[in-house]
Formats: structure tokens, C-alpha cells, sequence
């Protein structure tokens, strides 16, 4: 009996418990933090009122303190410029520099035309039933209707201009509407055919209505030939206007 009994203790410290036996291995346990109930904060303890850093440098605030610049002084020898109390320096010559330049008076206009007569080729905006165009010698002029009583080849001299003026210099007009005085310039221009656009056909409906309306357009437009553009001074080689081969006229 006792080897029996020596035989099973024997057993057991060898082979270990059936319920132990049947456990996963320890590395597939789950991993759980300890629980703690300490806190923990990240801001630096509070030093006493009578601390005193133990180093032999300054302060920072002593180490990044930088002298003002100092202001230039004027020498006695450089002038000043007498400037108004409420404006600075920079303001002031801005205000010099951004002044327009000062239109001359309209007295001086027949003295200054000599000098837009002698300066060739000349330019002009003339007007023909107050739409402006730009114009200069020998350009192409297709008006944007056709013009009433005139016939191929008539003259026409248009009178109402806003500006004349050459490479360098511009006479613009003045008074009520700002055309310029008619005495001081000379534009003619030559009628050289009638153009027709081509045929349109316009169709026309209204909602809920089956009819439908066509209408036909075809309209016709004047061209005209730039013949002279020049600038005339009062009282030198004025000279009497011609018609030409057709009836002459002037337009507005």
C-alpha cells in the first residue's frame, strides 16, 4: 500500500492538472495595465517667492536690449524747404509730383496752332449724328445706316470734331457739347458706294401661339473715302471749299 501510494505522488508532481493543462500559453493572455489612482501633471512646480537662480549671467532681458537708433541731425549748411505745418515731407512731394500739368487758356489756341500745323500727319475724331469715329487720311469709313440725299461720288465736309491733334500735340474741344471750332480744322470725305448686308429671316412666336412670323431684313450702309484732314490757322492761306463732282455739303 505504501508503494501505491508512493506511485501516485509521483504521478502527480509529474504530470501537471487536467485544468491546468488545458490553459493557453501565457504569451497569448491579454496585456492589462495595473490601475492607479495617483494623477499626473506636466506643469513645473511652483518655485518659492524667495528662489534666486544660482548663474553668474544677466537676466535675457538684459542680454536683447538694443540701443534706439539714432537720428541724423541736419547740418546748419543744408536748407530746409519751407513746408505747411499739416503736411509731411513725403506727402509734399507727392503732392508736387502727381500735380496735373495746367491747361492753357483758350486765348493762347491760334498762337499754338502754327505748331499742330507743322507737325503732319494728322488725326481726328469727327462726329456724324453724335457718334464719334477716328479718322485720318485715306481711311475707309462704313457708316452704320445709309445716309439720306446723296449720291456716288458727293463731297462732304464734316464740321463736328472733339479732337485734332498730331504726333505730339492735341487740341480738344470745348463749350457746351466740346466739339471743336470749325474754323480751325478741314475734314472731307468722298462717298464711294452702298453696301447691302446679306438677307436675314427673323422668326418671331409667342408662348402658346402655333403662328409663327418670318421677317426679312436687308439693310444698306453708306461708305465713305477720307480725302484731307488738316488744321487750318485764321488768317493764313485760307482758301474757298469745293464740292467736287457731286453736290457738296457738310454733315453734323
Amino acid at each position: 500500500m505504501a508503494a501505491s501510494f508512493t506511485r501516485t505522488l509521483r504521478h502527480s508532481l509529474i504530470q501537471p492538472p487536467l485544468h491546468a493543462a488545458k490553459l493557453p500559453p501565457t504569451y497569448l493572455h491579454p496585456l492589462r495595465a495595473p490601475l492607479s489612482t495617483i494623477t499626473h501633471t506636466t506643469d513645473p512646480e511652483p518655485q518659492p517667492q524667495d528662489y534666486h537662480p544660482t548663474t553668474s549671467n544677466p537676466p535675457p532681458s538684459k542680454l536683447h536690449q538694443v540701443p534706439p537708433p539714432q537720428q541724423p541731425h541736419p547740418s546748419p549748411s543744408t536748407p530746409q524747404p519751407n513746408l505747411p505745418t499739416n503736411l509731411t515731407p513725403t506727402q509734399s512731394l507727392l503732392s508736387q509730383s502727381t500735380q496735373p500739368p495746367t491747361p492753357l487758356p483758350p486765348a493762347s489756341t491760334p498762337a499754338l496752332l502754327p505748331l499742330l500745323a507743322a507737325q503732319p500727319p494728322y488725326y481726328i475724331t469727327a462726329h456724324i449724328h453724335t457718334r464719334p469715329y477716328l479718322l485720318t487720311t485715306g481711311d475707309t469709313l462704313r457708316l452704320p445706316f445709309r445716309m439720306p440725299n446723296v449720291q456716288l461720288g458727293t463731297i462732304l465736309r464734316l464740321n463736328r470734331a472733339s479732337m485734332l491733334g498730331s504726333r505730339d500735340y492735341t487740341l480738344r474741344g470745348s463749350g457746351e457739347k466740346g466739339y471743336v471750332d470749325e474754323r480751325f480744322f478741314v475734314c472731307r470725305a468722298r462717298v464711294v458706294g452702298v453696301e447691302t448686308e446679306p438677307l436675314r429671316v427673323v422668326e418671331k412666336t409667342k408662348r402658346r401661339n402655333r403662328k409663327v412670323k418670318r421677317v426679312k431684313s436687308k439693310m444698306r450702309f453708306t461708305v465713305l473715302r477720307v480725302l484731307e484732314v488738316g488744321v487750318r490757322v485764321p488768317g493764313v492761306g485760307e482758301e474757298e471749299e469745293v464740292g467736287g463732282e457731286g453736290e457738296g455739303g457738310e454733315v453734323e
